[in-house]
């Protein structure tokens, strides 16, 4: 409801009608006129509503308080028609006074021990999310706990490959780097005092976590100790897909649909010109 009255969405509501009506009056808040679609269980809401994504009928998705499994498995469903040749990822686009410009992180909440195939798709749909943001040559950095190649540390011979991945132009639209370490990526200082000479070091706009537990606890330690905004958002879908933790406040809610709206204009703006060109 907060989206809607800033202006951001139209919302379709998808839930059980009593709870959703209870809900409302235990919060003080009024549906008006939003559309409501009546379901008789969070299973069905999450079902129906990646349908009538699949459709058309909506352009985004946000899940409420049912979980991220159940949201995604709908999601991911065949009848639901909203896969695409790449995998699901998340990314959660920060801003933090300590840092010169807006930064992604990815990805800190689907994949959990993602492959080297799968992080490709990663980079892919983060560089796709930067661009939509305004980033016409992100820099992405590809993390480990060291910034140089050690065969018995997978993510750095993972980075490697990625690099050279982008080399080959197989990763398109972005300049990548790695093995970097966090401070190396942030921190242009750190980056001179290691001697490293690279395009992204020092000056990332993407961050690419190595697995889903070290992108959890850097994204955590950095909004709730460094203060910092956050937005977040699942790529490599039809629709834009709004994946907000129940503990996120309202003010990263509503950015997240602000970004949604973002890819969802996005993505009209290809459909279309590609069927100008037919």
């Amino acid at each position: 409801m907060d989206a809607r009255d800033a202006g951001v969405i139209t919302p379709v509501l998808v839930a059980p009608l009593g709870k959703l009506r209870a809900v409302a009056a235990d919060t003080g808040l009024e549906l008006g006129d939003s559309e409501v679609v009546d379901v008789p269980h969070s299973h069905a809401a999450a079902a129906i509503a990646a349908r009538l994504a699949g459709k058309g009928e909506v352009q985004a998705l946000m899940k409420g308080s049912l979980h991220s499994d159940e949201y995604l498995g709908a999601i991911l469903a065949p009848e639901a028609c909203l896969r695409t040749e790449r995998r699901l990822t998340h990314c959660y686009i920060m801003q933090t006074a300590s840092y010169p410009r807006p930064f992604i992180i990815t990805d800190a909440a689907i994949n959990i021990a993602p492959t080297l195939e799968i992080k490709a798709d990663i980079v892919r749909n983060a560089i796709d999310l930067a661009h939509a943001i305004g980033i016409a040559e992100p820099k992405v950095a590809i993390l480990a706990a060291v910034e140089t190649v050690n065969p018995r540390m997978l993510s750095t011979l993972d980075a490697a490959a990625l690099c050279k991945m982008a080399d080959r132009g197989q990763i398109a639209g972005g300049v990548l780097d790695g093995p970097l370490a966090f401070d190396n990526a942030v921190s242009p200082d750190a980056a001179r005092v290691k001697g490293i000479k690279s395009n992204v070091a020092g000056q990332a706009d993407i961050l690419v976590v190595p697995d889903l537990e070290s992108g959890n606890m850097l994204t955590k330690q950095l909004e709730y100790m460094g203060q910092a905004d956050s937005a977040g958002i699942v790529m490599g879908a039809r629709v834009p897909i709004v994946l907000t933790s129940r503990a996120d406040s309202r003010r990263t809610r509503i950015a997240s649909c602000a970004i949604a709206l973002i890819l969802a204009h996005r993505q009209r703006a290809l459909v279309q010109g590609k069927e100008n060109r037919v």
